[in-house]
């Protein structure tokens, strides 16, 4: 357990569960000045030996600008919000984000990510686009099925009727814009050898 106390990060998880927690659990944790996110209440997860429904609880993660210590995270999160002692390095985002709403896990219970919350200058929008495969394939099929050829054009549709994927596309505007691109040359390809056929004609 000492070696676990001195694991040092700036990342770390933690477990909360209603039944124990401050009913103003937000207003605690903003008060830390620390960023945070939280995933929705898991208040339908089963416990496969006994078939009953475990605990409502939710999983959060605080994220400091410098690194801390096993034990000053626990005993900051259990006098603040008298969660479980234990806390965990966060050493995968889109893990947590899996665990967050069960992504992975389609045999069990599936949240709502519209459910997650988040503070203190936590950057959920970045996390979210970052590590939810489902937002690639949405905007790919909103450029595949506009004739739009400009990204200039593909941003401006994105801002008007999808605002809240802008942030998304602007994080991987390399690649839209390389589909984009290449949208058009084939057009153009097309274009000149269908009127190089009609000459032969």
């Amino acid at each position: 357990m000492t070696q676990k106390k001195e694991q040092r990060s700036n990342k770390w998880a933690f477990l909360l569960y209603k039944e124990s927690s401050p009913e103003d659990y937000l207003a605690v944790l903003d008060e830390l000045h620390v960023p945070y996110v939280l995933s929705p209440w898991h208040d339908k997860d089963v416990n496969k030996s006994t078939g009953e429904f475990k605990k409502p609880h939710m999983h959060g993660a605080l994220f400091f600008e410098s690194l801390k210590s096993y034990s000053q995270v626990s005993d900051l999160l259990t006098e603040k919000l008298n969660t479980p002692a234990h806390v965990e390095v966060v050493m995968s985002p889109k893990g947590m984000y899996d665990y967050f709403i069960h992504a992975e896990n389609p045999e069990k219970t599936l949240y709502n990510i519209e459910d997650i919350e988040s503070g203190c200058g936590f950057e959920l929008d970045k996390f979210l686009s970052e590590n939810n495969p489902d937002l690639l394939k949405q905007v790919y099929e909103i450029m595949h099925d506009s004739e739009l050829k400009e990204f200039a054009d593909f941003t401006d549709l994105i801002a008007e009727q999808f605002p809240d994927l802008l942030l998304y596309v602007f994080e991987k505007s390399y690649f839209f814009k390389i589909y984009l691109d290449s949208k058009r040359y084939i057009k153009i390809e097309r274009k000149d050898k269908n009127e190089e056929e009609q000459n032969e004609k």
